[in-house]
């Protein structure tokens, strides 16, 4: 059956290299590299990036496998990005469960421990929040949470993305499904 309406978010838009953005504080989101392995190794040891993701890491080259996931998912509007402070990795953000013909996607991130409380999570989520709604076209950008992670609450309203309504258990993690929060950001906010 035919369309009536084009894709919101043109699909060829990930047809090329995946960009980096460089602010001027020294904050980069880059590319995944076989390179950070380690160091993302590393971030998923710790308990809560481990609770509020709900995977870990068993060895470096699961991780490498993971970054070469993360590469190919690009081509469907999925990107992720290391984000990194004056040359090291912080954390990561990234585009999920984009839906370009809806011109939605949600906004997911951690931040590694020796990082948090350095405002590398809002940041990055503003530069990324722009980009994806100024170059890229998307009209929606979700976030949602588990209500009992309150640092990724404030993530959400310092980038400005109001609180919408809350998702009961649907977000699994290890100790079971959480009621999760909604929040979001439109284009024309």
């Amino acid at each position: 059956m035919p369309e009536l309406m084009s894709a919101v978010v043109d699909p060829a838009t990930f047809a090329t290299d995946q960009p980096t953005f460089t602010a001027a504080d020294g904050l980069t989101l880059r590319p995944w590299t076989d390179a950070d392995a380690p160091i993302v190794y590393e971030g998923f040891q710790d308990p809560a990036i481990r609770h509020w993701h709900v995977r870990s890491a068993e060895s470096i080259e699961q991780v490498r496998q993971w970054i070469c996931g993360w590469r190919s998912a690009w081509s469907s509007g999925n990107g992720q990005w290391a984000v990194t402070s004056n040359g090291e990795v912080a954390g990561r953000i990234g585009l999920r469960q984009s839906d370009l013909t809806e011109g939605v996607t949600e906004l997911a991130y951690w931040t590694l421990p020796a990082r948090r409380g350095h405002s590398i999570a809002p940041r990055a989520a503003n530069m990324l929040t722009r980009w994806a709604f100024h170059d890229v076209g998307f009209d929606r950008i979700e976030l949602t949470h588990s209500v009992h992670n309150v640092p990724s609450c404030r993530v959400a309203t310092k980038c400005g993305f109001p609180f919408e309504g809350t998702l009961r258990g649907a977000g699994r993690h290890s100790d079971g499904r959480h009621d999760m929060h909604l929040h979001a950001r439109l284009r024309t906010d």
